[in-house]
């Protein structure tokens, strides 16, 4: 501040001769020092007043990361903002939890969007900048931070909000959300197969093997599958089957040309080992192999899988042609109709058996990929033994039957705020929008440029020149422009009966499984960006949950919704906290638990009680004896005994066996005298 006053004083006519006669070192030197601009007296004095209501307020307030909207909405609101230290320069990673799913990590625009800020901040009105400096030595009230380690919660006060909770990861993580979801049964009668793909970290040695059962079972799902949509195909284009094959991935193929592709038929019992898999797998799903008297042998052996799977791929993937399949064709369709009853996704797994590989270490989709073959995905998690040791790879069912809009795959961001844990208080934003792939969808490219819609990867790739008219060109819907294809398609009203109600349920569902993981902190509060994909019955399945959306305006519709969406979360955080009926914008409280009082730990020092065992006597001695008096302990009656020793010890010295006790006497008993045996009367009969 003495810098700032100096600046404004009057300069003495001698010292302008001096600064004339200055050498052109010293000169260099002295402009080299940076200068403060000027302050009016009258503005010092507004901006302290200022100072003094917010802190008397506690409307002080730190912001790390590119949000100038969060900034702008709260010096409205007359906070004032103490700037922070720069953050500790990281390796390339978005912005968002530490091996967390971030946001779809638009990490450029987010950039930019700090560069353009940086600008504003050079040109900002002086008196933002001089309340900054009047508030550098005062506590903040409010945080709001791109990373939850930019501040630590548990040091703060009870009246400090930061828009983090500490733990978050147990569901904002690929692994923590795969394995919380499991739990479900616990909180609610939800099946989690209902929203969300199954899922397996393949370092755990028994999920490995869980998914290696799976996907064994996919592939005899999806050739019944293929056996019965082949024979429905050939219908429906109107040929006999004695004159055409239709190839489900390519096209028709007359029959003249398979006879000279003898590599390219199957044999029937690839069908008759398939319905002998899946009978295997309801049967134990009715507990068929615990009430079987005798052991029966599974249907394929361990060395007959990778021969199935080998004639599978030649069915599904290069069109081979399966010898008198269309005797099959009603027990396969029996088949799936019971399998359709205990498999929720068994109309999304598709034909394929198409699994998509996470590191979960990982985000912004970089190094996912959609692999086929099981071989294949066993090989790339092996190669990389720290990521598998660490239990970080996650392979999760593909939906391989997504809704599409003009043949492009697309999935939904979907904002929802938590605000308390306990009770656990969750709103819902009521608009989302959609990220479309540059290219159109297909199952035989498994290219990333085609299955994943992360704007980081799709921002990067030239549209396919068969890309629809009607698809966006910055490949972003509002869910405004999604209904109004809704409504062109005939099915407007599922959008608020099956669409929103089941992404709710799945949001509450996942918050559920992790609230006890959560630390419940009264004062704090966190965005979340749920992904989303449809399937073609407008079902929602939740892909992942992300911590710190990425709030770029990569797009018209980011850059409409982004700011709002933050605007919001302040109305809620701030205005409907001290008033229940303030305007909450486009946030809609969807859950409010019911309290559940935690009864607090009242440390209690443990206490243990022994009593020496004295070795037997013989029998003379023994009727000589004078049997001891009962000795009662905590109104607890305890059979006779010769001496009780009460040990009493710290919790750390009761955990730790190794701690001797020092009231313990260290000499041996005698059975017959000892400190034990003499320091107690005795009555004689």
């Amino acid at each position: 501040m003495l810098g700032a006053f100096s600046s404004t004083c009057s300069v003495p006519a001698e010292c302008k001769v001096f600064q004339s006669t200055v050498g052109p070192v010293e000169g260099r030197l002295r402009s080299s020092v940076p200068r403060l601009p000027a302050i009016k007296p009258d503005r010092l004095k507004a901006a302290k007043a200022l100072v003094e209501r917010a802190v008397r307020l506690r409307k002080v307030f730190s912001v790390q990361g590119p949000y100038p909207v969060i900034r702008a909405a709260l010096w409205t609101r007359g906070w004032v903002e103490r700037c922070l230290p720069n953050p500790v320069k990281r390796k390339p990673h978005c912005y968002g939890d530490e091996e967390e799913n971030c946001d779809d990590g638009d990490v450029s625009a987010d950039v930019t969007e700090r560069g353009v800020e940086g600008k504003k901040d050079k040109n900002r009105d002086d008196m933002h900048d001089l309340m900054s400096r009047l508030v550098r030595n005062e506590t903040p009230y409010f945080y709001w931070t791109t990373r939850r380690d930019c501040i630590d919660c548990r040091s703060l006060r009870n009246d400090q909000m930061t828009n983090h909770y500490a733990n978050a990861g147990t569901f904002t993580t690929k692994v923590g959300l795969c394995v919380n979801l499991r739990n479900l049964q616990w909180f609610d009668t939800a099946d989690p197969d209902t929203f969300f793909p199954r899922c397996y970290r393949l370092g755990a040695v028994d999920e490995k093997h869980a998914f290696i059962e799976d996907f064994r079972r996919t592939a005899c799902t999806s050739l019944l599958q293929y056996v019965a949509d082949t024979y429905r195909w050939q219908g429906e284009v109107g040929q006999q089957k004695d004159q055409v094959y239709y190839d489900v991935n390519k096209s028709l193929l007359p029959f003249t040309e398979l006879d000279h592709m003898e590599h390219r038929f199957v044999g029937p019992e690839i069908i008759t080992t398939a319905l002998h898999v899946c009978q295997e797998f309801l049967s134990v799903l009715d507990h068929g192999d615990i009430d079987a008297t005798v052991r029966t042998t599974p249907a394929v052996d361990e060395q007959q899988w990778p021969e199935f799977l080998r004639d599978y791929y030649m069915v599904v993937n290069e069109g081979a042609f399966i010898r008198g399949s269309s005797v099959f064709v009603e027990q396969c369709q029996a088949m799936l109709n019971r399998l359709r009853e205990v498999c929720p996704q068994l109309d999304t797994d598709g034909l394929n058996n198409i699994w998509i590989i996470k590191p979960g270490a990982k985000s912004r989709g970089r190094d996912i990929m959609c692999m086929n073959r099981l071989d294949e995905i066993l090989t790339l998690v092996d190669t990389d033994r720290a990521i598998t040791r660490e239990s970080k790879w996650v392979v999760q069912k593909y939906l391989e039957r997504p809704l599409l809009v003009h043949g492009t795959k697309f999935d939904l961001r979907q904002w929802f705020l938590v605000t308390d844990w306990n009770p656990l208080t969750v709103w819902f934003y009521r608009e989302c929008y959609l990220r479309f792939s540059t290219q159109p969808y297909s199952t035989q490219n498994l290219d990333s440029s085609v299955h994943l819609c992360n704007n980081t990867i799709q921002k990067h790739l030239r549209p396919s020149l068969d890309r629809h008219p009607g698809l966006p060109q910055d490949n972003m819907w509002s869910c405004s422009q999604f209904k109004a294809f809704l409504q062109h398609q005939g099915c407007a009203a599922q959008w608020d009966s099956v669409v929103i109600p089941g992404m709710q349920q799945a949001v509450v569902h996942a918050l559920q499984t992790a609230q006890d993981l959560v630390e419940p902190r009264k004062a704090s509060f966190e965005l979340y960006g749920a992904d989303f994909m449809l399937g073609r019955d407008l079902r929602p399945w939740l892909l992942e949950i992300n911590a710190s959306p990425t709030m770029a305006r990569s797009s018209a519709v980011t850059g409409r919704l982004c700011p709002a969406v933050q605007l919001d979360t302040l109305r809620v955080v701030l205005d409907w906290q001290s008033d229940p009926s303030a305007h909450t914008g486009g946030f809609q409280l969807i859950y409010k638990q019911a309290a559940v009082e935690v009864p607090q730990y009242v440390g209690v020092n443990l206490l243990v009680e022994g009593a020496p065992m004295r070795r037997p006597r013989p029998l003379l001695h023994r009727q000589a004896a004078v049997a001891p008096r009962t000795i009662q302990t905590h109104s607890e009656e305890m059979t006779p005994i010769a001496a009780c020793h009460t040990v009493k010890l710290s919790p750390a010295q009761a955990l730790d066996r190794r701690s001797p006790d020092p009231s313990f006497p260290t000499q041996p008993l005698n059975p017959s005298k000892g400190p034990c045996f003499e320091s107690f009367p005795h009555s004689r009969s």
